[in-house]
């Protein structure tokens, strides 16, 4: 039976929390955020990386011991907002460790670093804040979108900056996000380790009417096969939901026939529904327009202004 109860967290598959921070206060509230599964048994680890001054710098534009002051600054900043994140988590009953890591001493930047040691670690949720275009979160867009949401093993929570509502105990209200994939139904099946029993859960699909593939498949045989592969994601998550004695509903939507796609529809209707935290998958894709798409993912975590789960599907689903 499935099961979305806080007090089983530590049995219901995260058990390591990884925790990448940076310093602003976006990170001391991503880290609050969940507190709530910080539960006896549950191992969190906080890391903060600290910039390497040269690549932030014009080559030859300090003398070596400027460097040298820069490169110190940059690991004060880092090592304070490793010790925020840690204090935002002091009253919780699990094993917190934080580690700083400078990246004048490591090969690559603050993705693979990240990547890396959710990795090495057996990261089970990689939980970041952001700020939209800027931070931690230039690392799951533009060029190095794809390998984080392709290497990095296990579960996102991006926590964005805008997000300025107050953190609640728990989510009580959770959007998922679905585009007719097994993987994204499985994805779904791992956002709902996040769901305590009191949480509100509401499934939905989006038709994308503003896709335009018109000059070999008809309108209307497109939007016909989004209808029907949306009923039929909505039914499957449906019988995910009849385990559950949670508040369930599940919704078809629909976009704007012009100047409109999937993650700005995903966003609008979390606003609408007052969600606190929308869940979407990693490896899913978009029905016939699966090609034309990319990652919804990826895009949405660009432009949410609320808490959102890239859920990572089990190894085989489809």
């Amino acid at each position: 039976m499935t099961t979305a109860n806080t007090s089983s967290t530590a049995t219901s598959g995260i058990k390591r929390i990884l925790i990448g921070v940076e310093s602003s206060p976006v990170s001391a509230r991503a880290a609050a955020y969940i507190r709530y599964l910080a539960v006896p048994g549950v191992k969190v680890r906080i890391i903060s990386v600290a910039e390497n001054p040269r690549t932030l710098l014009p080559l030859g534009s300090i003398a070596e011991a400027g460097l040298q002051t820069v490169r110190e600054e940059l690991f004060r900043e880092a090592s304070e907002a490793a010790a925020h994140a840690e204090e935002s988590l002091a009253q919780c009953n699990c094993d917190v460790e934080a580690d700083v890591i400078e990246l004048s001493t490591h090969s690559g930047d603050t993705a693979k670093v990240l990547i890396d040691a959710a990795t090495e670690w057996k990261a089970d949720l990689l939980v970041v804040g952001a700020r939209q275009r800027h931070g931690l979160l230039r690392w799951v867009e533009g060029t190095v979108s794809e390998p984080v949401t392709t290497q990095t093993p296990c579960s996102i929570l991006v926590f964005p900056a805008s997000y300025d509502a107050e953190i609640p105990e728990s989510p009580r209200r959770i959007l998922f996000a679905l585009d007719g994939s097994l993987a994204s139904l499985d994805a779904m099946r791992s956002g709902l380790q996040l769901a305590p029993p009191e949480a509100h859960l509401r499934a939905v699909y989006v038709i994308d009417r503003a896709v335009r593939l018109t000059d070999f498949i008809p309108i209307h045989l497109l939007e016909d096969a989004f209808i029907e592969e949306g009923r039929t994601a909505l039914a499957n998550a449906e019988g995910v939901f009849a385990d559950l004695s949670n508040h369930v509903e599940t919704g078809l939507l629909r976009t704007k026939p012009t100047s409109d796609d999937v993650p700005h529809k995903i966003v609008r209707e979390a606003e609408r529904w007052r969600a606190d935290l929308v869940v979407v998958g990693t490896h899913g894709r978009r029905g016939l327009a699966r090609w034309f798409l990319g990652s919804v993912a990826a895009r949405t975590a660009r432009i949410t202004p609320t808490p959102l789960l890239m859920a990572r599907s089990r190894p085989g689903s489809g």
